[in-house]
């Protein structure tokens, strides 16, 4: 009997989220080419694929003669390898050039508190010790754009099929709705898939606006717009169903989901992307942009060539982020012949996140009711493992607190004696 592998443990440093900037101009004035490699490796990073970055080198000098006649972008950052008053002194000519609402960051070679908190007190967004890596300078900038008092910014999930009809839609439907019932955690779920989508018939919803509404009138799209496309599912859970009619031919620019999932990111704090197995323009951009992947294979060899060529790219496009996740569906089909998860852990060189056996009857059942594995069973295996997905994926270990009773602190006195 076949049954369902335990999902990895996702550590701290794992579920370092680091959510993407949004438009803006970035100059940086180096001193070293060390300094200088990291931002240009930086700017090569999904998370600031939308942000114009560039490069010079001069440092703080250069800044305050690049600015005397030219206006200043929405963050400048500064290499230095001044001490602490000539780089003080070097921000305060700076400051007379700098547009009002202009960030600067400082990259310096000084390991001193009091310096920090001067440069804060400046009005310094950021500073950063030397030597410094691609993943820093991202952070640093990105982190500009989710302080406490910015907007939120959800974290989007994508789930792919390495090929066709191996069950990357149920995946993804069951995934979002753990997050939301389990984890009671805002979440939609966003059908890519126009033409011949399911996460309408899964969650038995018939909305009568969805997700083409917005990917043909690209101009009006804002959180509003499309927060009256969604049809609520459940607590927690709301649905950007695909239209599923061959009426109209679906082809898109590379960026044509682009202001679709921006929008979602506003709105929900989990965004689940069920991504139709296709190669196209936009559905690698939508893929490479997300937060974190989902792969979706059955164990025979077409699966582990396309789920290793997925792997690989994925893997070369996004080097700042932890790698794409992969699991094994649909395993043990009588008499079928399988790729062992030894073997195929062996050729991805790691081990798939979860196993989820053969079981038509419960997934038939599920599919043709509109429902979930778990509102079918609860305490089913595979809606164990689906809850277990959900944690990993949105670095969640448990769910929120529910009220606490008129006896709870006596009852968690008696089990701390104990």
């Amino acid at each position: 009997m076949i049954t369902n592998a335990p999902i990895k443990a996702l550590s701290a440093a794992d579920d370092d989220h680091i959510a993407p900037a949004p438009r803006v101009s970035v100059q940086a004035f180096c001193e070293s080419v060390e300094t200088a490699a990291a931002i240009q490796a930086a700017g090569e990073d999904r998370r600031l694929d939308k942000a114009h970055l560039k490069i010079q080198m001069g440092g703080i000098t250069a800044a305050i003669e690049a600015y005397r006649t030219s206006s200043t972008p929405n963050i400048i950052m500064i290499e230095t390898e001044s001490r602490n008053r000539d780089i003080l002194n070097g921000l305060d000519s700076l400051a007379e050039v700098c547009d009002s609402g202009t960030r600067v960051i400082v990259i310096g070679h000084q390991n001193d508190v009091l310096l920090y908190r001067e440069l804060t007190r400046r009005g310094v967004s950021d500073y950063l010790i030397a030597p410094v890596g691609a993943l820093d300078i991202v952070r640093s900038i990105c982190g500009l754009f989710s302080a406490p008092d910015a907007k939120p910014v959800g974290r989007v999930i994508a789930v792919v099929g390495a090929k066709g009809g191996v069950g990357a839609s149920t995946v993804a439907h069951n995934i979002g709705w753990s997050i939301a019932r389990d984890l009671q955690l805002d979440t939609v779920v966003a059908d890519l898939d126009l033409g011949f989508g399911t996460a309408g018939l899964d969650f038995n919803q018939d909305p009568p606006q969805g997700i083409a509404d917005a990917v043909f009138s690209p101009e009006r799209i804002d959180t509003n717009f499309v927060d009256r496309l969604l049809s609520k599912c459940a607590d927690h859970l709301s649905l950007l169903a695909a239209p599923a009619t061959l009426d109209r031919v679906y082809d898109f620019s590379n960026e044509s989901s682009d202001s679709i999932v921006d929008a979602l990111r506003v709105t929900m704090p989990f965004v689940v992307l069920d991504v139709p197995h296709q190669w196209s323009g936009w559905t690698k951009r939508t893929l490479i942009a997300a937060d974190d992947i989902l792969i979706v294979a059955v164990p025979d060899l077409a699966n582990l060539r396309n789920a290793k060529n997925m792997l690989d790219l994925f893997k070369a496009s996004r080097p700042n982020d932890r790698r794409p996740y992969y699991l094994l569906n649909n395993v043990g089909v009588p008499k079928r012949p399988e790729i062992s998860s030894a073997d195929f852990a062996k050729a991805l060189d790691d081990t798939p996140v979860a196993i989820i056996p053969f079981e038509p009857q419960v997934f038939g059942a599920a599919a043709n009711n509109g429902q979930m594995i778990a509102e079918m069973s609860a305490s089913h295996r595979t809606a164990e493992s689906f809850r277990q997905l959900a944690q990993l994926l949105t670095g969640r270990s448990e769910t929120k607190k529910s009220k606490s009773s008129l006896f709870s602190p006596l009852l968690e006195k008696l089990l701390k004696r104990a």
